[in-house]
């Protein structure tokens, strides 16, 4: 099992005014040891260099385009893909848009904008596209109550009135992660409108995942698994302590919160995968400590979260390069390689405003 992680040498807590034995000669303890300002510089600065990587390596190279648009959500998918389809200046000019409101520039965000008036009128792409966005919106609102429903009403089936209140089958397993299963669904409905029956169901799924957890505090991938291997988000304790983290926040329950920290000990105990990605590697399992952190305001968690900040700053590339860290299927990707360590190394910036990419919300 060992072999699916770095053992964690890293002090199990130290405050940032302590010294840390040990940091003049190990490169780790001493980027560790540094003030938060100075290493979020440091972060910063490496984001900025990988971004550059990623572009190189997939839309440099004479002008190539990359044809593989693996992501995890289709949503990320459509919007990749605007910005390549015929017009190719839409989704560049939608992006910029978006960038110049935010920054409050009226200048560029007008600039912007008069070019969907130039192509709005002479091009069947975006007259579908504004309509779909539309009837999107529109069904979106109207049949939001009757998707959640439906998705309780199903969960409430495939547990057939067993010990779980609810249960959902993937590929015909019945997983608990947050990718394909339990903890993944439970934390969508906590954003929803549920009824005080359906509330107790979502509550009644938590416990029973809480209580049929390893002994070693881990959780399984799925239904009656007893393989205690996974901790990454998409399979095992990452994924689960963001869930409790959102129903510690959403029903003000302790034992969720006790729960969503027992899980952090075991992403800090065995969180430091042979992986950088967000799905399954350490920049992902670094979320945990961002989200402990936001809902307690305890530093001991914004520490560890900058510890394995500081464990991909000083070691990735190399243990990368030497086959000791597998560098993704998708090395540049944000949910498997180089993009989702960027991703995580900038949300260091402003910790508190960080949020798992695609799950949080």
């Amino acid at each position: 099992m060992a072999d699916r992680f770095f053992a964690n040498e890293m002090p199990d807590f130290i405050d940032e005014t302590s010294n840390i034995p040990g940091a003049t000669e190990n490169s780790l303890l001493k980027l560790l040891a540094l003030p938060y300002s100075s290493l979020s510089e440091k972060l910063k600065e490496k984001a900025l260099g990988l971004k550059e990587t990623i572009v190189r390596e997939t839309w440099g190279h004479g002008g190539r385009r990359v044809q593989d648009f693996t992501v995890y959500t289709v949503c990320a998918l459509r919007l990749f893909k605007i910005v390549i389809l015929p017009p190719k200046t839409l989704g560049v000019c939608a992006l910029g848009a978006v960038a110049a409101k935010h920054s409050g520039d009226e200048r560029l965000l007008n600039h912007y904008l008069t070019q969907f008036e130039a192509v709005k009128d002479r091009n069947s792409h975006f007259r579908g596209a504004k309509f779909s966005f539309i009837e999107f919106v529109f069904l979106g609102n109207k049949i939001l109550g009757a998707v959640v429903k439906e998705i309780i009403e199903e969960g409430r089936r495939l547990s057939n009135k067993g010990r779980c209140p609810l249960m959902y089958e993937w590929h015909r397993k019945k997983y608990w992660g947050a990718a394909h299963g339990l903890a993944g669904i439970v934390h969508v409905l906590m954003d929803m409108e549920l009824k005080p029956d359906e509330v107790e169901d979502v509550k009644g799924t938590l416990r029973y995942m809480i209580q049929n957890r390893f002994p070693s505090g881990n959780y399984p991938s799925s239904e009656e698994s007893e393989s205690d291997r996974l901790v990454h988000w998409c399979h095992g304790s990452p994924g689960v302590a963001l869930t409790l983290v959102k129903a510690a926040e959403v029903f003000g329950d302790e034992d969720f919160l006790r729960a969503a920290i027992d899980a952090g000990e075991v992403v800090w105990e065995r969180g430091l995968l042979r992986r950088v990605g967000i799905c399954h590697g350490v920049s992902g399992n670094a979320y945990v400590f961002l989200s402990l952190y936001r809902l307690t305001g305890n530093v001991k968690y914004l520490y560890r979260a900058k510890a394995f900040a500081c464990f991909l700053l000083d070691k990735a590339e190399k243990l990368i390069s030497e086959g000791k860290i597998h560098g993704g299927d998708h090395p540049y990707s944000l949910f498997e390689g180089l993009g989702g360590m960027a991703y995580f190394f900038l949300d260091m910036i402003l910790p508190a405003q960080a949020r798992f990419p695609g799950y949080e919300l």
